[in-house]
């Protein structure tokens, strides 16, 4: 899923091809895709996109210059994209989810994926933009205090309060890894067990490495329309690099795997070199799941 990083730099190649142009017309490919029945795309034609702006996760196309305001709010989830190509061309086959032609170019959102996520909203005045705002802090402006505030208020493993989109804005599976390896951090360690050191390391790192990765995405995309947007890349600590080594130490990047999604850690970083217990594996191997990265390590020796 596009996290903060990759929706910014969406948010701002978006808006230096269409801020100021006005939206000619909404074609809806899918008509799952439209999760609104009023006000009606009709309203939105003609009128000019005026500025776009990012609510956590979703990217928000700000039409017409009267008020109420209208908006057209995106949410990519997992598969979702957007392309930018020639003014009126046609919405691709299987993957296309609607078209908003300019006079310039053409924005087409799709999914890459059966399961149609990806949603669009068309709401009318800021009290129907902020309805759809998780309400998580913006922790690239937020300070300390406010931060600590967020995380401490309920008492969650790091990575769900990381990815809960009502305490932080824009976070999710892939970047909450990266961050937490920079922190140092297990991922199922509590909320509530964190001393303000470790509370202030994490803070640290949650705007280091968004900061960071924002600019190396900006850098890859210049002045092109992004078109690499992955939650899986070759540069990261950890994310999506299971059995790969640690750019840190060199231990092997462990996970676990739950539902449709996995957390990758460092066990010698973030753990103290424990192995933290994996749902599926664990009731396998029961008595015989090793304890640490060593006790791991030990038993692939042995087996080569």
């Amino acid at each position: 899923m596009p996290e903060l990083p990759d929706v910014t730099v969406y948010v701002e190649a978006i808006a230096a091809r269409i801020v100021g142009e006005p939206l000619l017309k909404i074609r809806l490919a899918s008509p799952f895709v439209l999760r609104t029945v009023a006000p009606p795309p009709a309203r939105f034609e003609g009128q000019l996109v005026t500025a776009i702006r990012r609510v956590g996760k979703r990217i928000v196309l700000v039409v017409g210059a009267g008020e109420p305001q209208l908006f057209v709010v995106i949410h990519l989830m997992v598969a979702g994209r957007f392309r930018y190509v020639a003014a009126g061309a046609k919405v691709p086959a299987k993957v296309g989810l609607a078209a908003f032609d300019f006079p310039k170019g053409t924005l087409v959102l799709t999914e890459v994926s059966k399961k149609k996520r990806a949603s669009i909203h068309l709401v009318e005045g800021e009290a129907a933009l902020r309805a759809l705002d998780r309400g998580g802090i913006e922790v690239l402006s937020a300070k300390l205090p406010a931060f600590k505030k967020a995380l401490t208020g309920e008492n969650h493993t790091l990575k769900r309060s990381l990815t809960d989109p009502r305490l932080f804005s824009g976070i999710g599976n892939a970047y909450s890894d990266e961050i937490l390896h920079r922190a140092g951090l297990s991922p199922v360690r509590l909320t509530s067990q964190l001393s303000d050191e470790e509370i202030a390391r994490l803070f640290e790192a949650t705007k280091s490495t968004l900061v960071e990765w924002t600019d190396r995405l900006r850098e890859e995309t210049g002045d092109k329309f992004p078109e690499k947007v992955t939650a899986f890349r070759e540069e990261m600590a950890v994310h999506g690099r299971y059995g790969k080594p640690c750019p840190v130490c060199g231990g092997n990047v462990q996970r676990i795997v739950y539902a449709e999604n996995e957390t990758n850690y460092c066990p010698r970083c973030q753990t103290g070199g424990k192995l933290l217990m994996d749902r599926s594996l664990s009731r396998l191997l029961k008595d015989d799941w090793p304890k640490t990265i060593d006790e791991l390590e030990e038993r692939r020796g042995a087996r080569e």
